[in-house]
């Protein structure tokens, strides 16, 4: 092969020492029970060393596929870049391409950015949407992320109710009873799921109290909402916050009152995205594995798109991530 030409299917398996057949079974996603992983790992390991690339062109005339995944999500934000970096991961190694189609969830049901959806998709990714977004798009197939796992749409979510045990563990474990809770106003399963066993796990505390504000995933309006929980006369000593940007807006209104954080306040975030450590203190969070999510919806899509049957719903849970943002209860 020349140092400028590019890589074939022939060279890929002269150099993963298979045939060309195999090569096509492996990088079309259609190896599973006819080709052991050991050579399917050896065919992706040489396509990737080689650069190879498919002519997808061809292929999709061949095929009548098109090769191409819509993923879907409410709003450009780092947490979704993370979680398309592990779709397209996956997707690449089949010979997928991922398109981004931002929509936001209070939009109603999405209209499709193609002319002839049939022809330009072959499925979809749906993060933290409600079903019903996504499911005029074509027909195509599709699976849900971070999404009501209850439903007939294969999901894969995250523990998010399990991570809200694990903050209230740690709180109570430190002293404390009186906890607020700075929730998204937003109406997505994963902001109700986590809402539901926060209020669940403070109230079933010895003397637990829980209260509540809402607010936009936004500084300023977490900022005001934190502030009514602070104004009452009987204030948390812990703010649980939905998002790290809603802490953020927490930490203003504790400094804008004089409250230290966290000797006077406790303050928690959810996600673990780069703000939470470019917060003074930095903060305890959960850490949500949004490159997972998006790798194994990908892979759950592509059993879909090749005739597998998907494996149930699928929950991949987060991680306490303890930093100085939390102390014990004030006095």
């Amino acid at each position: 092969m020349h140092a400028t030409s590019r890589p074939t299917s022939r060279d890929v398996a002269r150099a993963a020492g298979v045939s060309q057949s195999t090569v096509s079974l492996v990088l079309g996603g259609k190896w599973n029970g006819r080709v052991s992983p050991a050579t399917a790992a050896s065919v992706q390991d040489a396509a990737e060393r080689l650069g190879y690339r498919p002519n997808q062109a061809a292929r999709s005339l061949r095929l009548g596929t098109t090769r191409t995944v819509l993923l879907m999500i409410p709003t450009i934000v780092p947490f979704f870049g993370d979680v398309h970096v592990g779709a397209a991961r996956v997707a690449a190694r089949h010979g997928f391409a991922v398109v981004v189609y931002p929509w936001p969830d209070d939009a109603g049901p999405a209209a499709s950015p193609f002319a002839a959806p049939h022809e330009a998709i072959d499925g979809i990714l749906a993060s933290s949407l409600a079903p019903d977004v996504a499911a005029g798009i074509g027909g195509a197939p599709l699976v849900m992320l971070d999404s009501d796992p209850s439903g007939p749409v294969p999901t894969v979510d995250f523990a998010v109710a399990d991570g809200m045990r694990a903050i209230v563990g740690h709180l109570a474990g430190l002293g404390h009873r009186r906890i607020g809770h700075l929730a998204a106003a937003i109406d997505q399963w994963t902001f109700h799921a986590r809402g539901d066993a926060l209020a669940a796990a403070v109230t079933a505390l010895p003397g637990g109290a829980y209260t509540r504000a809402a607010a936009p995933l936004d500084v300023t309006a977490s900022r005001d909402a934190a502030g009514t929980l602070l104004d009452a006369p009987d204030r948390p000593t812990a703010l649980v916050c939905d998002d790290d940007v809603m802490a953020a807006g927490a930490y203003k209104a504790a400094r804008a009152r004089g409250l230290d954080i966290p000797r006077d306040l406790s303050v928690t975030g959810f996600d673990d995205v780069q703000l939470a450590v470019a917060l003074e203190p930095e903060l305890t969070t959960i850490r949500l594995p949004a490159e997972d999510l998006g790798a194994q919806g990908m892979t759950m899509l592509l059993d879909l798109l090749n005739d597998r049957p998907p494996p149930g719903p699928h929950s991949l849970p987060g991680t306490l991530i303890v930093r100085d943002s939390t102390a014990p209860a004030p006095r």
